[in-house]
């Protein structure tokens, strides 16, 4: 019977991006920051950006290197065939201030907007590049603390609503014009001009949008603003909570953001696993370059009815005790979290990463393979392993595709 690995302990790189909490990871998972840099995110995966590292024959070995030794037996033939890469990207991501609103193109989007910007000699590392690879970006977000973000437009007449409260008299041509046309073409005019408001009129709008808020700070949408306010100062974004579904996801709480659709993380800490991407379009509270035609070329304006926004999980007790299943509408990836199980048996198809989240995690292979990682830490299993078994008190999540 073979001897060789079938678990690999991962070492993951930490983002220190200004807007990640410098607190949040140690205090869930122990992990130190002893020079008390923002700790945003943990990247599990083989994304040149920060890629994983397992030890392989005694050597550190990037994640990405030991993939390529023998893709179809370490991402599966099937993954290989269609991606020809790990097609995922696994992360904690602990934001203390809110993230960009952004919008991910679609695959097709990608592709073609990638073709032209690399037929243009555009540099891929250059700010105003839009599109850094062909791929698309979308994505799901687990909570494990109170997650506030914003997800998708709000209905159309809760839009005209807002706006009309607000009374500001320099944006009223604009609002009677959505009020008129409370469809998808009607928004997409709308979006796009408020984007593209500049100068001292855009200096005006904001001021008054923040006089509004704080007259009425004690609703919570208008104390959301100045939050955002203190962050970006002056940024057009701070009318997105206007236009964007507001919401804080409970730990245990999951939504998916889909690609084309509008939205930021604004605090909290939570898993997130995305296709392998780093295309990002983005609509304010930024400081970065922000293309607005692309960018609402690549924005489906629908509204998204707020009790549509939360994905809840496929499996139930009765089926399968202790296991909740994420339907995906996407090929790059599947999502499991699994709750108190013991001795429970797990078979790859595919490339699988497991985060120990609040307890220690055991693995164990037939061959006599066995790994216990501690939480905050993650196991990287290839798709040839097959059947396993998987032992924990707590909780552990299960990344693959």
């Amino acid at each position: 019977m073979s001897t060789s690995p079938r678990f690999y302990r991962m070492h993951n790189i930490i983002q220190d991006y200004a807007w990640g909490s410098k607190t949040a990871i140690g205090e869930l998972f122990g992990i130190e920051n002893p020079t008390g840099q923002p700790q945003a995110e943990i990247w599990m995966g083989a994304h040149q950006n920060g890629c994983s590292t397992i030890e392989v024959n005694g050597q550190s070995t990037l994640l990405s290197d030991f993939i390529a030794t023998d893709m179809p037996a370490i991402i599966g033939a099937d993954t290989t065939a269609t991606f020809g890469e790990l097609p995922y990207l696994f992360k904690v991501l602990s934001a203390a201030n809110a993230l960009s609103v952004q919008v991910h193109p679609s695959k097709a989007q990608a592709e073609d907007g990638f073709a032209k910007e690399e037929a243009a000699g555009v540099p891929r590392t250059a700010g105003n590049r839009n599109y850094k690879d062909p791929n698309h970006k979308p994505e799901l977000v687990f909570a494990l603390t109170p997650y506030q973000a914003m997800n998708g437009f709000r209905e159309y007449s809760e839009i005209v609503a807002l706006f009309n409260a607000l009374a500001i008299d320099e944006l009223a041509e604009l609002v009677a014009a959505l009020e008129a046309n409370q469809n998808e073409a009607g928004l997409e005019a709308f979006f796009e001009a408020m984007l593209s408001l500049s100068g001292e009129r855009k200096d005006r709008c904001v001021d008054a949008l923040l006089t509004y808020a704080q007259a009425n700070k004690d609703d919570a949408l208008c104390a959301l603003l100045l939050e955002l306010a203190e962050q970006y100062p002056g940024d057009i974004g701070l009318f997105s909570p206007l236009m964007l579904n507001t919401l804080t996801l409970q730990p245990g709480e999951a939504m998916f953001l889909d690609a084309c659709t509008p939205h930021a993380y604004i605090k909290g800490t939570g898993l997130e696993i995305m296709a392998n991407s780093d295309n990002v379009l983005r609509a304010g509270l930024t400081p970065k370059y922000m293309d607005v035609p692309e960018l609402v070329s690549c924005t489906r304006c629908v509204q998204m009815p707020f009790d549509t926004l939360l994905l809840a999980p496929t499996a139930n007790d009765g089926e399968e005790p202790g296991v909740a299943h994420y339907p995906i509408p996407v090929p790059d990836f599947k999502f499991s979290v699994y709750t108190n199980v013991a001795d429970k048996a797990l078979t790859t198809q595919s490339a699988e990463i497991l985060l120990a989240v609040d307890a220690p995690l055991t693995v164990s292979h037939v061959n006599g393979d066995t790994v216990t990682v501690e939480k905050g830490q993650s196991v990287f299993i290839p798709a040839n392993t097959g059947e396993y078994m998987a032992t924990s008190t707590g909780q552990f999540a299960r990344a693959y595709n």
